[in-house]
């Protein structure tokens, strides 16, 4: 058997013949550069940490060490609001790490003004790369956003951490020891940042505007509820081949 594909095995990756692939081709002909990139793997450093990239909604994602990497999943959230957006719409994505989902919506549909933001630095500076450095902005929640797009968006996605703040011990070791506790620990009962982007985007959004929220399956009707309350009117859209789902609250005045 090949060493790399049996180093990877023995460290429990599951594809390790694909990994191998991956980290061989991200080297070149580096053997240095590919022994590194290994050792990485091994130690366990998430496989996108360490090819310092991840695949999104077709797009090759720029991502570093400590920022939260994309789920396929997420993909629904990208899809959703580009359903939503024409030439010259403005969409917003909080909590965008690195910037996955702006930078999909913006390659789909290159008319619309599409901004990001995030609490994090590392995440707003590999969203930099992905989308541009005058489109991301630093800050919590909504507070680094230019103050005239009040009122003129039209969509705003979030990605907020939505795991239960006693489960993300039960998550795998490359999430919760590599990737920041900001982007997994949704509070108490996972609705904790869910409950303040909404309260927060009521305001942002344009009449006939929407918040797009990932949530868990079995978080969906209380993520929906949270809409509710805050005036909005809620739908839940999944996708059985992703597993993801995303609820969704239009601004109807």
């Amino acid at each position: 058997m090949d060493e790399v594909v049996a180093r990877l095995r023995r460290a429990g990756c599951v594809f390790a013949e694909d990994e191998a692939e991956l980290l061989r081709a991200e080297a070149g002909a580096d053997a240095d550069r590919l022994a590194r990139l290994i050792d990485q793997r091994v130690r366990g450093n998430p496989l996108e940490h360490v090819l310092g990239w991840v695949r999104f909604c077709g797009l090759r994602i720029h991502l570093v060490a400590g920022v939260f990497v994309p789920r396929r999943r997420t993909e629904l959230l990208a899809r959703q609001a580009c359903e939503r957006l024409g030439d010259g719409a403005v969409a917003v994505d909080v909590c965008c790490g690195s910037g996955a989902v702006a930078a999909a919506v913006q390659h789909a549909v290159p008319g619309a003004q599409v901004w990001a933001c995030d609490v994090d630095d590392r995440a707003v500076a590999c969203a930099r790369r992905n989308l541009g450095a005058e489109r991301v902005r630093g800050g919590d929640l909504f507070d680094g956003l230019p103050g005239q797009l009040r009122g003129r968006v039209r969509v705003i996605t979030a990605n907020a951490p939505y795991v239960p703040s006693a489960a993300v011990g039960t998550m795998p070791p490359e999430a919760r020891e590599y990737e920041p506790r900001t982007a997994l620990d949704g509070g108490g009962d996972g609705l904790g940042v869910q409950r303040r982007v909404i309260a927060e985007a009521v305001g942002w959004l344009t009449p006939g505007g929407s918040v797009l929220i990932e949530t868990g399956a079995d978080q969906a009707a209380r993520t929906a509820e949270l809409l509710d309350g805050a005036g909005l009117l809620a739908r839940i859209e999944s996708c059985a081949e992703l597993d993801a789902t995303v609820a969704v609250g239009t601004r109807t005045t």
